[in-house]
C-alpha cells in the first residue's frame, strides 16, 4: 500500500450563517470532521473575519496546513462597525448574492496544488446557497440545523402562526433588562452579569449607578467570558439565559438549571421545552418585574423547585454524555453522516 498524500484527503468546505449562534456549532462540527481525517476550509464573511481578527488577534485565523480559514462577502455594503449585523438586511442579502463568490471560491480551491480538492459542502441551512454550490460542482453536501428539534417543529408552524397574529414577538427593552438587574441585585445572592455591547447597532445598555453601587461586593459585571467554563464551575448554580439552542446545550451540559428569558426566534420553543417539558428550568414573564425575578431567583437556589430542576438537568447531563460517548447515538450519527453522505462520492482503492 502507498503513503497517502494530503491531496488524497476527503475535502469539507464549512459555511456558517454570519452570526455568532451558527459559527460557533459550525466550528465544533469542522473541528470534529477535521479530527476524523478531513482537510477543512471555514468559510466566514469578509465582515466577520476582520471582526474575528480584531477580536483575537492578527494572527488568530492563520489555521493549520489542513484547516483553513477564508472568506467570501456578504453582499452588504462594508461596514468596519464591531457589532452584529441586522439580521432580516443579512439573510436578504446572503440569499441573493453569495453563490456566484462561494462558487469562485471553491474553483479556487480546486486550482490549487496543495490542496486536495473539495469532495463535499457543510453549509449552515440558512445559507442554502451551498446546495446550489455543491450541485454545481456534482459532489454531495449536509445543510446543518444548529437549532433546535423542537425549535425545527416550531418553525414549520411559522406561517399558521402568523396568520393568527400569534407572532411576531415582543422584543426585549432596555428597561426590562433593568428590571431583571434590580431582581438579581434584591435575591442578594452572587451573580456575573455578562453584558454584550455589540448585540445590535445603537442598541446598548447601561445599569443605573446605584444598581451597580449597591451589587459591588457580590457581582461581576463584564462584557464577555468563556461561557463553557463558567457553566462548567462548580460554584454554578443557576443560568440567567435567553434560551438560544447553543446556550440550553451548554447549560444541559454543565448540569446547570435555567431562568429562560427567550425573545425571538425559537428561544420561545426551547423555553417551553425546558420549563413544561424537561422541567429544567423557569420562566421570567415577558412583563418583567424585579420582584417576581427575585422570586425566581431564589426559588432556582434555594427551594424544592430548583432542587428538583438540578436533578432533572443532571439526569439529561448523564442521557447528553452517553449520547456523544463511543458507540452513542450521536458518534453513530456522526458517523453516517460521513460515511454516506460527505464520503458517498470518494473513490475506494
Amino acid at each position: 500500500m502507498g503513503s497517502t498524500s494530503k491531496t488524497d484527503k476527503p475535502h469539507a468546505v464549512c459555511i456558517p450563517y454570519p452570526s455568532q449562534g451558527h459559527i460557533n456549532p459550525m466550528l465544533r462540527l469542522a473541528k470534529l470532521l477535521h479530527h476524523r481525517g478531513f482537510h477543512i476550509t471555514f468559510v466566514n464573511t469578509e465582515y466577520n473575519h476582520r471582526r474575528l481578527l480584531r477580536s483575537r488577534g492578527p494572527d488568530s485565523l492563520d489555521g493549520l496546513l489542513d484547516f483553513q480559514f477564508r472568506t467570501i462577502p456578504d453582499g452588504l455594503p462594508f461596514s468596519d462597525a464591531n457589532s452584529t449585523q441586522d439580521i432580516p438586511s443579512l439573510s436578504q442579502s446572503t440569499s441573493k448574492n453569495c453563490l456566484a463568490p462561494f462558487c469562485d471560491l471553491i474553483s479556487l480551491l480546486n486550482s490549487a496544488a496543495d490542496v486536495p480538492p473539495v469532495s463535499c459542502i457543510v453549509g449552515d441551512v440558512v445559507m442554502s446557497f451551498s446546495m446550489l454550490a455543491a450541485n454545481d460542482f456534482q459532489i454531495p453536501y449536509a445543510l446543518f440545523w444548529t437549532a433546535s428539534a423542537c425549535g425545527y417543529l416550531g418553525y414549520m408552524h411559522y406561517r399558521e402562526l402568523i396568520k393568527q397574529g400569534l407572532i411576531p414577538l415582543k422584543v426585549m427593552t432596555p428597561e426590562q433588562r433593568i428590571e431583571c438587574a434590580w431582581g438579581l441585585a434584591d435575591s442578594e445572592k452572587p451573580f456575573l452579569w455578562i453584558i454584550r455591547p455589540d448585540i445590535v447597532v445603537g442598541d446598548s445598555t447601561i445599569l443605573p449607578p446605584e444598581f451597580v453601587e449597591e451589587t459591588k461586593d457580590r457581582s461581576m459585571i463584564a462584557s464577555w467570558c468563556c461561557q463553557e467554563k463558567v457553566l462548567n464551575h462548580p460554584s454554578i448554580g443557576g443560568f440567567l439565559t435567553h434560551s438560544g439552542w447553543n446556550s440550553t446545550l451548554e447549560s444541559i451540559c454543565a448540569g446547570v438549571p435555567m431562568i429562560s428569558w427567550p425573545f425571538f426566534a425559537e428561544q420561545l420553543t426551547n423555553c417551553r421545552y425546558c420549563c413544561t417539558e424537561w422541567g429544567i428550568g423557569m420562566e421570567i414573564d415577558s412583563n418583567v418585574k424585579r420582584n417576581e425575578v427575585e422570586e425566581i431567583v431564589r426559588e432556582l437556589m434555594d427551594g424544592e423547585k430548583g432542587k428538583k430542576m438540578k436533578e432533572n438537568v443532571m439526569n439529561l447531563k448523564i442521557k447528553a454524555e452517553e449520547a456523544c460517548n463511543h458507540g452513542g447515538s450521536a458518534y453513530k450519527n456522526l458517523d453516517k453522516l460521513i460515511d454516506e453522505v460527505l464520503l458517498s462520492n470518494m473513490k475506494t482503492f
